[in-house]
This record gives structure tokens, C-alpha cells and sequence, in this order.
């Protein structure tokens, strides 16, 4: 895949490069080694055992009632599977898996696969079980009005296969883009599918269920600003959260976000089978120049994360869509399709 407008890295099976023509829409490094040094905002990285939040760094009630203490690496709190998690761990691949189908987004030409896979051990930053995670990207191009588009399919699949009954899931890619080709998101428009979120405290942990965003309307066109909208929230696109299965691979692909630029003509979609996304505009970004890429400030990406309710391993009338038991499989679609008008 050498030639291919998407490269991968087998640290955090890391994607590098999401190139419209010339552009590469997703911040990252030249170099895995510049990952390790300098990825303090997670560019690229798949989010594992637990994408987002988890309350006080703690699970409470996992194989009969026993509590895990995890890394509280974001406050009190743990964010993104604590201090290595799977982002931060080197997987086995990108191994050829032959020619593959995106399901629901219509035929693709191309369609060559690679796959990365990952044996987290039992106690894994303090997290149950051995689980065995898989990641399949699919890349192809499609034509659109005369266009051509980039597909990038991203398949997730974990295995909890020994050490416990039970454990918790919810991976995502924590990929930022910026389609301006410059140093901030200004300018850029969107459209997020919802204005329904998960209401959160000071540390981003939800206080209840969803409830309707001020900042702007679900299905409405806005303009990133300078710094404004400032957006880190969970939107919840599927409400009945007991419905919410362990696997979502079979579910439909949902548009979550579209986005586009006025000057450089780029359009991104991402689309999912999960009942969430987070999206945020970039606030936290804080990357020095390093290797003649120039410094990422402030709003320099703006990232789409799908998954689960935020915390819902903790939240009783949540947790089953993170709950993974023995002889089940986790499961999760997300497509970006991107092109230049």
C-alpha cells in the first residue's frame, strides 16, 4: 500500500496519513519514534480497552462484584485505557488481508486490507483479562459527481479469551483532521448528525442521559472559528442505550459528522455503526516543532470519535455496551470518506 493515499504505523496501529491530492487531512509525525517522543494528543492512535472517560479510575463492579482500580492519568479520572494504553503499544502487522468490502457505503474500487492485531494481557493498566484486539483497515476509492473519493473502512474486534469472566471495551480511532492545509480549523464548516449529549461534570464524566447542546444545532451547518465553538462533548445518536449491543458491526453506518472547507474545497464524512461520537475541536493541543513539521497549537485538528456512552462501564443502565463476556466478540465499523470538490 505503498502508493496509497492512507499509511499505517504498528505503534497504536496509528494512522499516519489520510492524503486528499497533495494534503494530508490528519495530523501526525514523520516517524513512529516521533509518536513515542511527542503524541501527548493521541494523532492517529486507536483507543483501547477504554476510548474516554472512566470515573474516579476505577471500575466498580466487574466478576461478581469486584472493583479494579485503573491509572487516574486525566485528573481523577482515566482517559483512554491510562498510561500505555493501546495507543501507546506497538501491534503485530499491518499484515495483507486480501481484497474486502466496506459494507454500506456502496461499491469501491480497491478495497486492499491490511490488519493489526494485539494481545492485551490480564491487568492491562489494571483492566481484567487477556483480550485479543483486532484492527482491519480497508482502503478504496469511489466516484462521486465526477470526483473521486477516498474510503478508508476501520473494523475493530476484541476477544476476551482467558484471566476473567468479564470485561470492559470500547476502542475508537482518536485521529485529528484539519482540511485547511494551515495551521488552525478556522473556516472550516460542519455538521454533526445531533445536538443531543451527555451532560458531564468539571472532569467530562456524564451526569446524566442525553440532553440538548446549546453551542450548536444537530443537522445545522456551523463555522469553526478562531475559538469558537469550543466543543470536547459525547453525542448520542442511538437513545435506547439498553438496545445497544457488544457488537454493532451488523448495525447500519450512521453520517455522524460531515465537514468542508471553503478555500481548499476539502469534504471529509465520518460515518459509524456505534450509538456515540466525541467530537472535539482541538483545545488541548500543545506540540512543539519537531522534525521540520511546525509546532500544533490549539485547534490545529478537530477529532470525531465514535463510540460507547462515555463511562458506561460504571453507569447500570449503560454498561452492557461495554461489558465483554467470555465467548463473545466486541465489535465496531467506522468509514472516513474524504475528497476535493
Amino acid at each position: 500500500m505503498s502508493d496509497a493515499p492512507v499509511s499505517f504505523l504498528p505503534l497504536g496501529a496509528i494512522i499516519q496519513e489520510l492524503k486528499v491530492g497533495d494534503l494530508n487531512i490528519v495530523q501526525g509525525f514523520p516517524t513512529q519514534d516521533l509518536y513515542v517522543s511527542h503524541n501527548g494528543p493521541f494523532f492517529g492512535e486507536t483507543i483501547g480497552r477504554v476510548a474516554n472517560r472512566v470515573s474516579n479510575a476505577k471500575l466498580n463492579s466487574l466478576n461478581g462484584g469486584k472493583t479494579y482500580q485503573l491509572a487516574a492519568n486525566d485528573g481523577v479520572n482515566n482517559l483512554h485505557g491510562g498510561v500505555v494504553g493501546w495507543g501507546k503499544r506497538v501491534w503485530n502487522g499491518p499484515t495483507p488481508v486480501g481484497i474486502r468490502e466496506i459494507p454500506g457505503v456502496g461499491e469501491i474500487e480497491g478495497g486492499e486490507s491490511v490488519k493489526f492485531t494485539l494481545v492485551s494481557e490480564d491487568g492491562d493498566e489494571g483492566f481484567p483479562g487477556t483480550v485479543e484486539a483486532t484492527v482491519i483497515y480497508t482502503v478504496g476509492k469511489q466516484v462521486q459527481n465526477g470526483k473521486e473519493v477516498i474510503v478508508l473502512g476501520i473494523e475493530y474486534e476484541a476477544e476476551l479469551v482467558g484471566g476473567a469472566d468479564e470485561t470492559v471495551i470500547n476502542m475508537t480511532n482518536h485521529s485529528y483532521f484539519n482540511l485547511t492545509g494551515g495551521p488552525s480549523i478556522e473556516g472550516t464548516e460542519v455538521t454533526l448528525v445531533t445536538n443531543n449529549y451527555l451532560p458531564v461534570d468539571d472532569g467530562g464524566i456524564p451526569t446524566g442521559g442525553p440532553a440538548p447542546f446549546a453551542k450548536v444545532q444537530g443537522q445545522t451547518p456551523f463555522v469553526l472559528g478562531a475559538q469558537e465553538p469550543d466543543i470536547d462533548d459525547c453525542f448520542v445518536v442511538n437513545e435506547a442505550a439498553s438496545s445497544i449491543t457488544i457488537d454493532t458491526r451488523s448495525q447500519p453506518l450512521t453520517k455522524l459528522v460531515s465537514a468542508s472547507h471553503p478555500e481548499t474545497k476539502i469534504n471529509l464524512e465520518v460515518l459509524s455503526t456505534e450509538p456515540a461520537f466525541q467530537f472535539y475541536t482541538g483545545k488541548y493541543i500543545d506540540v512543539p516543532e519537531v522534525a521540520g513539521v511546525p509546532a500544533r497549537a490549539a485547534r490545529s485538528g478537530f477529532c470525531v470519535e465514535p463510540s460507547r456512552y462515555v463511562n458506561a462501564a460504571n453507569v447500570d443502565e449503560w454498561k452492557s455496551q461495554m461489558l465483554l463476556k467470555k465467548g463473545e466478540k466486541y465489535g465496531t465499523r467506522i468509514v472516513y470518506r474524504a475528497w476535493q470538490e
